[in-house]
Formats: C-alpha cells, sequence, structure tokens
C-alpha cells in the first residue's frame, strides 16, 4: 500500500480529471441490499428465492413465484463514523431516508406442463447509499498537502504563465496554489527550485495542524428486468438486465495552520475545497440457476457480468492561502482558468464480475407454503475487485488519455484482489408470524492497507402474511473498518485516516400477492 499510492501520483500527475484507487471499488465493495426479508437473513437469498431481491442476485429465484406479487421497502439509516488521524478520534454522524427496493412479478404456469411455471419481474433497489461524513484534524510535522501541488507542477515541465492562463490543463490544483503563492519559485543556494509555502515550517521541525471535513449524499440505484422458469421438479432458471444509475455528489474541505509561535514564517493558513458530482448509467446481466436434488434443500448458482458504466464528474474547487511577511490573502475558484464554468470530464468504468453459490434447507418443503416451517440459508461470494477498469468515453482518446488510463488499471491491479463475501440466515414461522436472523461478512478488498478493511452486518426480524398481504420489519446493525486518504505524495509516507462505521438501519417492506 505505502509503495503503490506514490506509483500512483506519478501517473495523474498531469490530469486534473484523474479518477483515485478509491473509485475502484465505490459500486462493488457494498453490503447486500433489497427488501426486509431480504435484510433480516443476512442476505442470503441466492438460492431460496421467493422474494423480488433475486431479481439482483439470482434471478433463478423469481422462478418460485406462481402468482403475481407488489411490494415496496422504504428504509431509515443511522450512521455513525469515527475516525483515527494520527491519535486523534472523532466522530461524525449522518442520517437519512431511502426507498430500498421497488419491486413487481407476474406468473404464469406453462401450458404444456401442469407443473412448469415462468416469472418475470421489474424491480427498483438501492445497490449503494453514499450519505456519509467524515472528519478528521491532528499535527503532522513530516509532510504538507501543498507538496502535491509542487510534485504536480514540476512533473508537468509546465511555465508559471502556462499553468495560469485561461485553458490551464491544471485548473483545480496548480494553477490555484500558484496564483495564491501556496507554491511558488525560490533561489537556493543558486539552484531555482518550486517549494509551497507550509515546507518553510516542516523545515523548522515544527508542526501543521491538518483538517480534513468531507460529506458525500446520493446513491447508486439498479433497475432489473428478470424472467425465469421452473420445471416444476428440480430446476430453475433465470436471466437478468441490471440498468445501474448513479447521482454522486461530495464536498470536501482541507485545511492546513501554522501552529508555531513564530511571526518571521511566511504561511499562516490555507483551506482548499473541492465539490464535485457524478452521474451516469450503466449495464450489466446475471445469470442463474438452482438444483432441487430433494425438495427441501436448494442449491444455487449465479454470475454476475461486469457492470459497464458511463460516468460523468463535474468539478468545482476553491483555494485560500493566508500569507506572512507580507500579510495578505489571496482567494481564487478553478473557474477563473475554466472560463468562468464548471468543467465536466466524461469517462467510462467497468465494475468486476461476480460469482455467487448459495445453498438452502427449506424445513418441511411443500407445494402449500403455509405449511412450511422454516428455513436456513447460505451464500458465498467472490467478487474480483482488481478488475475494476477505467477508459476514456473520448471518441477519439488521445495518446496521453490512453496510456493514463492503461498505468491507472494496472495500479488498481497491484493494489487490489478478489475478497469472499459470506452471508447467512434463517427463518422460523409461525402460522402467520415469521422471526428471521441473519449474518453478513464482508472481506477485505485491498492486497496491502494500513488497516485491515471489511465489512460486518448483524441483523433480525419479524415478518407477517396473512391473506395475500405481508408486513416484514428489519433491524440491521452493520460496523465497517476501512480507511481514508487525504493527499499522496512521491517520497514520503502516506498519510491516512483510520475509519470504523457504525449504521443502524431500520427497513420495512410492505406488499401484497394477486
Amino acid at each position: 500500500m505505502h509503495k503503490i499510492l506514490p506509483i500512483l501520483f506519478l501517473l495523474i500527475a498531469s490530469n486534473s480529471n484523474a479518477q483515485t484507487p478509491e473509485d475502484a471499488i465505490k459500486y462493488s465493495w457494498l453490503n447486500q441490499n433489497g427488501t426486509a426479508r431480504t435484510q433480516a437473513i443476512g442476505g442470503a437469498i441466492g438460492s431460496l428465492g421467493g422474494d423480488v431481491t433475486a431479481t439482483f442476485v439470482n434471478p433463478a429465484g423469481i422462478g418460485f413465484y406462481k402468482t403475481g406479487e407488489f411490494s415496496f421497502t422504504p428504509s431509515f439509516g443511522l450512521k455513525n463514523t469515527q475516525s483515527n488521524f494520527r491519535g486523534n478520534i472523532f466522530d461524525s454522524k449522518k442520517n437519512n431516508f431511502s426507498l430500498s427496493s421497488i419491486g413487481y412479478i407476474a406468473a404464469a404456469r406453462k401450458q404444456q406442463s401442469e407443473l412448469a411455471t415462468s416469472a418475470f419481474s421489474v424491480a427498483l433497489m438501492q445497490i449503494a447509499n453514499f450519505n456519509q461524513q467524515i472528519y478528521y484534524k491532528g499535527l503532522n510535522n513530516y509532510s504538507s498537502f501543498s507538496e502535491q501541488f509542487v510534485e504536480e507542477f514540476v512533473n508537468s515541465k509546465l511555465s508559471i504563465d502556462n499553468a495560469l492562463n485561461t485553458q490551464s490543463s491544471v485548473p483545480y490544483t496548480v494553477a490555484p496554489a500558484l496564483y495564491t503563492y501556496l507554491i511558488d519559485t525560490v533561489t537556493i543556494s543558486g539552484v531555482k527550485k518550486v517549494k509551497a509555502a507550509p515546507e518553510y515550517i516542516l523545515d523548522k521541525g515544527e508542526a501543521l495542524q491538518q483538517e480534513f471535513s468531507k460529506t458525500t449524499k446520493g446513491g447508486m440505484y439498479e433497475l432489473g428486468l428478470s424472467y425465469a422458469v421452473n420445471d416444476g421438479k428440480k430446476w430453475l432458471g433465470g436471466i437478468a438486465i441490471g440498468i445501474p444509475i448513479v447521482h454522486l455528489n461530495s464536498n470536501s474541505t482541507f485545511s492546513e495552520t501554522d501552529t508555531s509561535t513564530g511571526t518571521t514564517n511566511n504561511f499562516k493558513s490555507f483551506t482548499y475545497t473541492d465539490n464535485y458530482t457524478t452521474t451516469g448509467v450503466g449495464i450489466n446481466a446475471k445469470l442463474g440457476l438452482i438444483y432441487r436434488p430433494k425438495e427441501y434443500i436448494r442449491l444455487g448458482l449465479a454470475v454476475h457480468t461486469p457492470s459497464f458504466m458511463s460516468l460523468a464528474d463535474e468539478r468545482k474547487t476553491t483555494l485560500e492561502t493566508q500569507l506572512r511577511n507580507p500579510i495578505q490573502t489571496l482567494s481564487v475558484t478553478s473557474e477563473t482558468f475554466t472560463n468562468g464554468k464548471k468543467s465536466e470530464f466524461r469517462y467510462s468504468q467497468t465494475a468486476p464480475w461476480k460469482v455467487i453459490a448459495s445453498a438452502s434447507y427449506v424445513f418441511r418443503e411443500t407445494e402449500d407454503v403455509t405449511k412450511q416451517r422454516g428455513f436456513i440459508s447460505a451464500d458465498v461470494e467472490y467478487v474480483k475487485h482488481s478488475g475494476s477498469k477505467f477508459s476514456s468515453n473520448a471518441e477519439d482518446p488521445t495518446a496521453e488519455d490512453k496510456a493514463y488510463y492503461k498505468q491507472l488499471n494496472g495500479v488498481i491491479k497491484d493494489l487490489y484482489k478478489g475478497n469472499i463475501n459470506v452471508k447467512v440466515g434463517g427463518e422460523v414461522k409461525f402460522n402467520t408470524i415469521m422471526a428471521r436472523l441473519g449474518f453478513g461478512y464482508y472481506g477485505n478488498p485491498y492486497k496491502d492497507a494500513p488497516v485491515k478493511a471489511n465489512k460486518l452486518v448483524y441483523s433480525g426480524g419479524l415478518g407477517y402474511r396473512n391473506k395475500g398481504y405481508f408486513v416484514d420489519l428489519t433491524y440491521a446493525y452493520a460496523q465497517n473498518k476501512d480507511f481514508d486518504v487525504p493527499y499522496r505524495l512521491q517520497n514520503a509516507e502516506t498519510v491516512y485516516s483510520s475509519l470504523r462505521d457504525n449504521k443502524h438501519n431500520i427497513v420495512a417492506t410492505f406488499g401484497w400477492k394477486f
């Protein structure tokens, strides 16, 4: 991790629209969402079926339907993110309502068979929830956020005049830093160099107060269309087409302040804000099978193709620098260098493929579901995160763009690996009332990282079924371990904050069969 990230900076130094390594798993390292029933059993729906969530996991599970159904699932989440930055611990809270899923299923009996049936579903499900607040601060006496602008300027081989013109190729980084004198050229021992103002503080062995905050909103939803067949004996098969829809809004602020008591320092403070919105749409496919060697045993297998997404980022940054000797405050926005407009960058991202193997045991399996007394179910899935890729969306991409994306994708392969996710759950049925428990484990997607990242989900819920109407209520508690990197430098240790998310999620599903 500590070796790969500085290498990546070399690759993206001249690209103001660059994607970061974190973007590679933004749409793939995700907890299973869906109906309250699915979430109550830990997401282990792969071989169990009989739920609209199967559209997005194993579409063969839609084949268990013999009647029509409509359901919708609102949810409310209370999220607390704890950060640990250089020994300082902070808590940030973010709560929100969302629509977990809504779906319609139609079923029909095959004319040529008394037992065979088919079913069709159309559903919308929230795949990712981006609502989060992160905050941390602490002292740093060995590196500065501004040093990345120095490195980028040196590597770009631009003159100051070219970097500052209205057609600047670095409107979000180097140009604002030069404009506000956060970085500047200096002559030291007869050698002309580029230096960041905060470096004068570090050169004296003194510390900078670093502070970071980030708020993200939005989510990724997927529209799914599936078709499944059930031979009425042992086999079910299904296929689904998914259309992921992305909307992410990110607002982040990073500041550094001189903590020394000296009055002769050139630098006092700076504040850098970066606001961007990502929107896009994509497509994927899912294939699934369920085999029942016995009436009470269900074995499932599903394969998800990569999601091919066309995305666009709209971005604006601001930078304010406060200097001493002489005392002055300078500020500028990126729009100064983009003819007064937010710039839009279009690119493609391929999210990784997934394979899911699953098994369920249904107690007293019969055609009459009112006589079933419960089940236990488990899913094991493999996600190849290193398979994430970026590419240009331009009709005729430049050689520079091609080389950049090739290098970036190579770094992603070195940084990430495939991971195993395990989901287990069960239900006990008491006539019209059901009680459910579940657990989910989502493994570490990094080959090497400063923290051992993972996600754990504990869940439980109740369900009510009577005369075609049903209501399910679920509580899920999620614990996530990850880290955040505010900036990267070529020749300095990577600065990061470890993160621990604790989320309480209350989910309700309302539906009826017809």
